[in-house]
């Protein structure tokens, strides 16, 4: 699932009025949640951050600026902190199935958006910077909101989107795409904030200042403090205390966690600890955290232990909770940290147990229905494949087929983790489609926007089963690799994996066939077809020769 956040600034921290009214509208936008409201006083801005599905995301950021140029009036405005416009700053931030580019489409199509009809001076900065100056933030804000009336008149400062003239209410604003910054925290078993900071000054991009033998620092030949690089690139620290603690942190932002992923920078500062004779007594995450940065730090432990990583995602997870001190310092609820599990919808169909499922899908609901049973399916060979394999790690007689099943472990999860998300996919691409039927069609412009919207969901009624089909082929592949070098105490459950996956792909095609015909675009009829007849073809096959494998093996 694509998911995106985005973390606008605006320039208002002492007014809850207009704060609530932007939160508003931001909660008024579906399929996007409103995440935390950081107001500060001082400073008099307040930080949202807000994720969903990036169209969603994309309109709520624009409510969001459309209502803070209406209620804030920028040249009564001050803090303490730099700004230019009542909606100071808007990045996008990729979270998960989504690239930086793709975010970079989607802040020019807010800034567009913004400029054109809210005619606010829109810079684009970071990543989506259309001068290489401007992707630094302070030089796009140089100057501040006082410095707009000049830079209106200065043609290098003509705006990417928007008019090219002083806006004295809103300001300007600048919009662009990042990477997810993870504040981090790591605790240190001493209250002397020097030694934090020594380690900080160890490990942070920009390093220490050099020094020479007797302690003084060491300059170049033009009178320059000459600088030793810290280990970590995309990292950011100070030493400091913490009253409420009793101890010293190492306070670290973590700008590109896939480069320096906070596990990395844990393990380098317990070995710094160590040779300073003190200790890591555990770390601490300030916020929200990607669950894919999660995940990485429990594969590293997992590795490090040599033992699968192809288990649950909350055991992973539960792994790096434990293996980096997380919860040290308080009670760490993956439901509350993890930015995917913060904004599920609570009513999901994969929430409710067994028993439950079945018993809504025996009632004269109209979905879930058989799509998501096929994904049900689907993800029930994925896990049969990821137990075989796991069954398989670390037993005697299996030693010459261990990396192949530590291998083989991780995909089944994969295909269990696509093919549960295709079980709520399903339904609600259903349900999408029938508020698309219900749409008033008395002018032939109403009629003409309905039949536009029951063609796209039915496209995506189509699509979610289209993708479980897809996903049984991967799973019945996936079951002829296991049955082959699997446990052969397990050898049944590879049988009944592949067969699984053959009845999930049976059932999603049924599903693929009888949303078809409501499509009017031949061409994406005759495409669809032939796909889904490939892939059935190509399971069928696949079944037969595993069952037929299996059977005479029993």
């Amino acid at each position: 699932m694509k998911l995106m956040e985005c973390v606008p600034n605006f320039s208002e921290g002492r007014d809850q009025g207009i704060l609530d009214a932007i939160a508003n509208s931001i909660k008024s936008v579906k399929k996007v949640s409103l995440l935390d409201m950081d107001p500060g006083a001082d400073t008099n801005r307040t930080v949202f951050t807000m994720a969903g599905e990036p169209d969603a995301v994309v309109e709520a950021a624009f409510q969001a600026i459309k209502t803070a140029s209406e209620l804030i009036d920028m040249s009564k405005h001050h803090g303490e902190h730099p700004r230019m416009g009542a909606t100071d700053v808007c990045p996008f931030i990729p979270i998960s199935d989504m690239s930086m580019e793709e975010c970079v489409e989607y802040a020019k199509i807010l800034g567009q958006r913004v400029g054109d009809e809210l005619g606010i001076p829109v810079y684009l900065y970071e990543h989506a910077a259309s001068k290489p100056e401007w992707r630094n933030l302070a030089n796009v804000r140089s100057g501040e909101y006082e410095a707009l009336p000049d830079k209106a008149k200065d043609p290098y400062w003509k705006p990417d989107f928007g008019p090219h003239s002083f806006n004295a209410k809103s300001g300007a604003t600048a919009i662009s795409a990042r990477e997810f910054l993870i504040a981090y925290n790591i605790n240190l078993n001493t209250r002397d904030k020097k030694k934090a900071h020594d380690i900080a000054l160890s490990i942070r991009e920009s390093g220490r200042v050099a020094r020479d033998e007797e302690g003084k620092m060491i300059k170049d030949e033009k009178g320059n403090k000459v600088k030793v690089p810290g280990l970590f690139k995309y990292c950011k620290a100070v030493g400091w205390y913490i009253d409420s603690y009793n101890r010293a942190q190492i306070s670290i932002n973590l700008t590109n966690y896939k480069v320096t992923p906070p596990h990395a920078v844990l393990d380098k500062v317990r070995e710094l600890a160590t040779d300073m004779g003190l200790h890591v007594t555990g770390s601490e995450l300030v916020g929200l955290i990607p669950k894919a940065a999660l995940l990485d730090s429990g594969k590293y432990y997992l590795q490090k232990m040599n033992e699968s990583t192809g288990i649950p995602e909350r055991m992973i997870m539960e792994t790096a909770i434990q293996s980096m001190g997380l919860a040290e310092l308080g009670p760490f609820d993956l439901d509350k940290k993890v930015i995917e599990y913060a904004i599920a919808k609570p009513d999901r169909l994969v929430s409710m147990t067994v028993e439950g499922f079945c018993d809504l899908l025996s009632t004269d609901a109209p979905a879930p229905g058989g799509g998501s049973v096929a994904a049900l399916c689907a993800a029930m060979s994925g896990a049969l494949s990821a137990m075989v394999s796991n069954l398989t790690i670390g037993k005697k007689d299996y030693e010459d087929v261990q990396d192949e099943a530590m291998k083989l472990a991780p995909l089944g999860q994969s295909i269990k983790e696509r093919a549960m998300h295709c079980i709520d996919m399903d339904t609600d691409a259903f349900y999408a489609m029938m508020d698309a039927m219900r749409l008033p069609k008395k002018t032939e412009q109403e009629s003409s926007y309905r039949d536009a919207e029951i063609q796209k969901h039915t496209q995506a009624a189509i699509n979610a089963p289209l993708e479980i089909l897809r996903i049984s082929l991967e799973a019945l592949e996936l079951a002829q690799r296991v049955a082959k070098i699997g446990n052969i105490n397990a050898l049944s459950d590879a049988g009944v994996a592949a067969l699984t996956a053959l009845a999930a792909a049976k059932a999603a095609n049924f599903n693929v066939l009888i949303n078809i015909s409501g499509i009017t675009d031949e061409s994406y009829i005759t495409k669809t077809k032939a796909e889904a007849a490939e892939l059935i073809k190509k399971c069928e096959d696949l079944a037969n020769g595993i069952e037929k494998d299996v059977q005479s093996r029993l």
